[in-house]
């Protein structure tokens, strides 16, 4: 090596010592101030269901979810809260204390006294216990027995046990022995006198650690080779973590990470990169493949094995909060806090000294030029140029005591320049620097955006143009500000607007989204547009004249619509920064989210709420993103990492509003029993969990009852139901984790019983008892109905048989009555016309014959009755003073033959048409006779040309026979076909006077068949 080398070589190892500092391991505290009871953690498990459960020094026992913890204590029956040993089995968690074992199964504690308890250890379905006093054994029926196996074990402190099938191992506190069984009688060798803390096997061999003096690596097939690996000391426990590293804990050292086939020192985890404290008591993998870490006085961590690096004030930064981020060539420079300028490139952290004239700035924007030089934006002080140049300097070298050598050396020199309103700059407030090839462009808080260059060397700073209002940028609260492929400057505000400068001119886009939204970062991708913004997630658009944006949306929904920061990786994701971490995003070219990853603390990303627009990407393709607690690196890679399968169980079942302690529902759910439940029960209540350690919160759950549709995914993890129908019944539940995995159905079945007067054979009984009794009813009824029918068909016999009399006795009285007229007419004739007398007395006695053979029967047809009025009006026509004409006529259907009627009923009314109104008409007398059918009535009009029926009856004397005939027929005729049936009306001329009478009979239309 030549001198210059050597001197560069001392100049180099000379700064890295000074500025490098080593990354923080991904380690995440929990604490006293996150609800641990107490933070000397010694012991550390997980159970089947996926809880941690944490042993302390004083504080007792607790269970963490991933998100609260939940502490018992000796108040809540545990033998000691200074607990050194945990093991979970099933759904019981055995504690071991000073004190001796205390016992956690179904919400009850039980305890047993005995010795110190250091581990708990299963083989061969025995539970063994190594204790402070030897080896004990524990069953539920005899609790903790001692072991006799030799008077040196018996009396020795027991710090671990293991059996690898063959032999037992005990690592106890003088020496470690290797047992054939663990009784009295076993073939038993001590292979060792030490005081020996933990066993841990692996392949063939096992490693046995001491407290002070390394660890021994022993092969199991030849006892007699063992390697020594001398460091670390003073070992607490030893443990096996991504299959082929040996984690050993140290009260001193934190924990040191062996590889298990070299035996080599890999890593180092400790108080310079993330513990609080060098003590550590033990290590664990839970089911999904993360490291925590039990600590005295420091509580317990999760150790974070992923893409993500972590960098904040404790492993080197000026501060945690990190409000901007840039890529210089293979550099990153971000500024912290009010603490200046940090650069990181592949050797290390390297602070910026800060000038005065700078000092203390928020520095929220970084850009660099094409020469290396970082300009950076602050919130009231201006830019600061920090300007990189390259000066070759002269060295003299003295070779020996006569030859001198001159060489040529090239430094870097720094100069910084500031630009503020003092030398002509418009505003000291800087949202966002951008650097182009002829110019730079300030985005300012209030005034606009300046367009400017710079010259270093004459300290010349010339204001091309500052785009304001006048320009027609209308709102200039500016939030961003980008450069498109194109070369355009686009900007963003705060209400809502974009805009873009091309040419010294504005084209100013209000509100694009519809509404006063502010904008708070722009990113081109090819040929889009994407924004993020305030509490409305991100939008997207082609870019064209006209932007029409859309929403970034999808089944799986954004953590947070706030969106502070928006950047693509080389695989192709989004990623988009909240206040509760980053979202990973899979997109479509519709912009659809396919997927999203979501990562917060839990996940590695420490950083948690992100800083606007404080990200970026280096040469090699790693994101780099700021945020309030430090800033975080992601190398992107495939993820290989095998996400277990969520599994969810009953934890709690409520009857009536009260905890059912006597019920374990998830036994009962496993075996399929089904819970009877007296009909009084009003409520019934399930608590389900599913514990996701690293994501809790993103834990939903899904219910049904019976074969309904599922309720929608929530995270409630509690269902209430009431008003249930009595019957049985099957409540299901299902999880889903983070990624949405869906865990399988668990089952819980009951059958709510019904009251007494709902069972199937009280309501049997009830319906056969209701059949008799409307049986009976109906009996009864029926009974009653028929009695009734009889009393009524022999009332109408009855008022038949009176009818039949009493038309019979009508028609004794019409039958005298006509006969009493008849004779009349004849006497008159028998002094002047004899002759006349002799021809009426023929036709009368022809008259008088049918009529006494009609009156013997009940009907006649209408044929029969039409003969006998031709009879009788050729009686009235000899026997009238006044001559007068008649007709007859017929239009029925059927024909009068099969046409039955009562007799004589037309008759009377025939001889008062003749008698009161032709006889006494003015005119030569005319009369009609008409018979016609119509619906169910037979019709008889009779017309006469006479004076008119009302007023022959005012001029008609009063006599007892004066209106015998038409009384007695309309009687007839009422009881016939009942009330009116009978219309009389005169007839009048267009003059209005009188010219006739018309009689209207209805009567039933009977037939003879």
């Amino acid at each position: 090596m030549n001198n210059k080398q050597t001197y560069l070589f001392l100049l180099l190892l000379c700064f890295l010592t000074n500025h490098s500092v080593a990354q923080n391991s991904q380690l995440r505290p929990y604490t006293i101030e996150d609800g641990l009871p107490q933070s000397q953690v010694y012991d550390i498990v997980q159970d089947d269901m996926g809880y941690l459960w944490l042993g302390t020094q004083g504080g007792g026992l607790a269970n963490f979810d991933g998100a609260s913890f939940t502490v018992w204590n000796e108040s809540d029956g545990l033998l000691s809260n200074y607990i050194l040993a945990l093991y979970a089995q099933n759904d019981s968690l055995f504690v071991g204390s000073k004190n001796g074992l205390s016992i956690k199964a179904k919400g009850q504690i039980s305890t047993i006294d005995g010795p110190q308890i250091h581990q708990f250890y299963r083989a061969d379905a025995i539970l063994y216990v190594a204790t402070q006093k030897g080896v004990y054994r524990y069953s539920k029926a005899a609790g903790l027995e001692q072991l006799d196996i030799n008077p040196d074990i018996n009396n020795s402190a027991i710090n671990n046990i293991y059996f690898d099938g063959t032999f037992f191992w005990l690592a106890t506190y003088n020496g470690l022995w290797k047992l054939s069984d663990l009784t009295s009688t076993a073939d038993s060798s001590k292979l060792e006198t030490n005081n020996f803390t933990s066993l841990v096997f692996y392949g063939d061999v096992i490693f046995a650690a001491t407290f002070d003096d390394g660890i021994r690596v022993i092969d199991v097939a030849d006892q007699d080779n063992i390697i020594l690996i001398r460091e670390p000391r003073r070992i607490n426990s030893m443990a096996i973590q991504n299959k082929n590293e040996l984690w050993v804990a140290t009260d001193n050292e934190g924990i040191t990470v062996i590889d298990t086939e070299s035996y080599e020192e890999r890593n180092i985890i400790n108080t310079q990169n993330g513990l609080r404290v060098p003590h550590v008591r033990k290590s664990i993998s839970d089911a999904n493949g993360t490291i925590w870490i039990a600590t005295s006085g420091g509580g317990f961590y999760k150790y974070f094995q992923n893409n993500f690096k972590h960098y904040d004030r404790q492993s080197g930064l000026k501060g945690d909060r990190t409000y901007a981020v840039h890529q210089a060539k293979k550099d990153i420079w971000i500024s912290s806090s009010e603490a200046g300028l940090t650069r990181i490139d592949s050797l290390g952290v390297h602070h910026i000294a800060q000038i005065p004239e700078f000092a203390n700035a928020k520095i929220k924007t970084l850009a660099s030029d094409a020469k290396g030089n970082i300009w950076a934006g602050s919130d009231g002080m201006g830019l600061l140029l920090r300007e990189t140049k390259k000066k070759d300097s002269m060295v003299t070298m003295v070779l020996d005591s006569v030859t001198v050598q001159l060489d040529t050396l090239s430094k870097t020199v720094i100069k910084n320049h500031v630009i503020n309103t003092d030398n002509g700059f418009p505003d000291n407030w800087i949202r966002k620097i951008i650097v182009t090839r002829d110019h730079i462009w300030a985005a300012t808080y209030a005034s606009g955006i300046v367009k400017y260059n710079y010259y270093p060397e004459a300290d010349s700073l010339v204001i091309r143009k500052t785009f304001g209002k006048r320009d027609g940028i209308s709102d200039l609260l500016l939030k961003d500000m980008v450069q498109d492929n194109q070369g355009r400057i686009w900007y963003a505000t705060k209400n809502g607007n974009l805009g873009y400068i091309e040419n010294d001119k504005v084209t100013n886009l209000p509100e694009v989204l519809g509404r006063s939204t502010s904008i708070g970062t722009l990113l081109f991708q090819k040929d889009k547009l994407f924004i993020g913004t305030a509490g409305q997630g991100i939008w997207y658009a082609k870019v064209s004249d006209s932007l029409a944006f859309q929403k970034v949306k999808g089944a799986k929904k954004l953590t947070s619509q706030n969106i502070y920061q928006l950047i693509f990786d080389d695989q192709g994701y989004l990623w988009a920064g909240t206040e509760r971490g980053m979202d990973k995003l899979e997109l479509s070219d519709a912009g659809e989210i396919l997927d999203r990853y979501h990562f917060g603390r839990n996940d590695g990303f420490l950083a948690i709420e992100t800083c606007a627009n404080a990200v970026a990407t280096d040469a090699e393709g790693n994101l780099w993103f700021g945020g309030i607690y430090g800033l975080t690196k992601y190398t992107p890679s495939e993820n290989t990492t095998a996400i277990q399968k969520p599994e969810i169980r009953f934890t709690q079942m409520e009857l009536d509003y009260q905890v059912a302690h006597s019920i374990v529902a998830q036994e009962w759910a496993k075996t399929g029993k089904v819970l009877q439940l007296s009909p009084d029960r009003k409520q019934l209540a399930f608590s389900y969990k599913t514990v996701d350690i690293n994501h809790p919160n993103d834990v939903q759950y899904r219910t049904r009852l019976n074969d309904t549709e599922w309720g929608p995914w929530t995270t409630e993890n509690r269902q209430n139901l009431v008003g249930l129908a009595y019957g049985a019944h099957q409540f299901s539940v299902q999880s889903r984790n983070y990624r949405w995995q869906e865990s399988d159905v668990v089952h819980f079945n009951f059958f709510l019983d019904s009251p007494w007067y709902k069972k199937p054979w009280f309501q049997w009984a009830l319906l056969a008892f209701a059949v008799i009794l409307v049986a009976l009813t109906a009996l009864v009824y029926i009974k009653r109905i028929k009695a009734r029918n009889r009393q009524e068909q022999e009332k109408l016999q009855l008022q038949n048989h009176l009818l039949t009399l009493e038309q019979k006795a009508l028609r004794l009285q019409m039958n005298p009555h006509f006969i009493f007229n008849v004779l009349n007419g004849i006497k008159a004739m028998g002094n002047d016309q004899p002759q006349k007398m002799n021809t009426t007395i023929n036709s009368f006695a022809v008259l008088l014959r049918e009529t006494l053979n009609n009156s013997r029967a009940d009907s006649i047809n209408l044929s029969q009755e039409i003969k006998t009025l031709t009879h009788y009006i050729e009686v009235e026509k000899l026997m009238s003073p006044k001559p007068f004409t008649s007709e007859i006529i017929v239009d029925t259907t059927p024909d009068a033959e099969e046409i039955l009627i009562p007799p004589m009923l037309i008759q009377p009314f025939v001889e008062n048409a003749i008698r009161h109104g032709i006889l006494k008409g003015p005119r030569e007398g005319e009369l009609i006779i008409r018979f016609y059918t119509e619906k169910e009535l037979l019709t008889c009009t009779i017309t006469d040309n006479g004076m008119g029926i009302f007023e022959s009856q005012k001029a008609k004397t009063k006599t007892d026979h004066q209106s015998m005939a038409l009384t007695v027929t309309q009687e007839r005729l009422e009881s016939i076909s009942g009330k009116d049936a009978l219309e009389i009306k005169e007839l009048k001329d267009a003059d209005n006077s009188i010219s006739g009478t018309r009689i209207i009979l209805r009567i039933p239309l009977q037939t003879d068949y």
